[in-house]
């Protein structure tokens, strides 16, 4: 690979980095919420799904594509708040209710999006990072969507507020140990409802991006297993909001590594570097399953250490 080709990889992987990067933050930001608050909510999938067929509808008919943004989160706010009334049922399992909840996520959107595979809706907009360089192609491999800053905004507020306010240690208490929060008058079916409810937000939000900016359509196999990759990336993140804009930063890079080699020519290996995302949640799912200091931040009431 000459220099030129090595320079044009580089970029191409940190653009796609940012862009590839979206949907994994923001379910990576709901789930580690909901977590957070002592809840496991792998529905995520279903939810992200259902985001990015909500937001193309909603776009199509509207011609506003941030009106389906807003509407993708809404309805991920609506997955997320079925689970969690489900769950504050007794006897009931938040990991098999996530499941439930992933395919009538799924199976709602495929559904009801049957409608729009063909059409085109209205795309969000998007800016360049490299426009100061004067090339024409680092300005468009570095093209990035605003829902990214967005991201890295509600990434910061999150953590600030875990740590800063009595909202964040609420959801803190809630999800280390119940029966504290009840001792402190908390209700902790109405803390885990609201947290799930904002994390399938989020997780909504996520969907739109894909089938509003990248890779910019709607169809049924649209999101790869990104709602479930994204749990992975929160243990490795060990339930920090910060950490899950760096992780979803590196899947995103990952994810980019084989379109970035194809552009330069290099087609050798191609299927083994798209699969990188998933070797690497592999790897991660390995790894934090000895990791002492996973266990050392993972919330007490989580029913994964149960």
């Amino acid at each position: 690979m000459t220099e030129g080709a090595g320079l044009i990889v580089f970029v191409a992987i940190i653009g796609g980095a940012l862009r590839v990067s979206t949907p994994f933050m923001f379910v990576a930001l709901g789930e580690c919420l909901t977590e957070k608050s002592g809840r496991v909510n792998l529905g995520l999938e279903g939810t992200l799904v259902l985001g990015a067929m909500t937001a193309y509808a909603i776009s199509f008919h509207s011609g506003s594509p941030w009106l389906g943004v807003f509407a993708a989160g809404c309805a991920g706010a609506a997955l997320g708040a079925m689970h969690g009334y489900i769950c504050k049922l007794p006897k009931v399992n938040d990991i098999a209710v996530g499941i439930a909840m992933m395919l009538f996520g799924t199976g709602l959107a495929f559904f009801f999006g049957k409608a729009y595979i063909q059409p085109s809706a209205p795309r969000l907009g998007s800016f360049s990072l490299g426009e100061w360089t004067g090339s024409q192609q680092i300005a468009t491999a570095l093209q990035i969507n605003p829902l990214l800053l967005v991201g890295i905004v509600v990434a910061i507020v999150m953590a600030w507020a875990f740590a800063n306010t009595k909202w964040g240690l609420i959801v803190r208490m809630t999800g280390d140990s119940a029966p504290s929060a009840k001792a402190m008058g908390v209700s902790v079916d109405l803390v885990r409802f609201l947290a799930t409810t904002i994390g399938g937000f989020l997780a909504g939000v996520g969907g739109s991006f894909l089938s509003l900016f990248y890779p910019g359509s709607w169809n049924q196999g649209l999101s790869s297993g990104q709602g479930l990759m994204a749990v992975a990336l929160v243990i490795f993140a060990r339930w920090s909001p910060i950490r899950c804009v760096i992780a979803a930063l590196l899947f995103g890079a990952a994810g980019a590594i084989g379109p970035a080699l194809q552009s330069v020519g290099i087609t050798q290996g191609y299927y083994f570097f798209n699969a990188a995302p998933y070797i690497l949640t592999l790897f991660i799912m390995i790894a934090s399953a000895g990791s002492k200091q996973a266990m050392r931040d993972v919330p007490g009431e989580l029913s994964i250490t149960k």
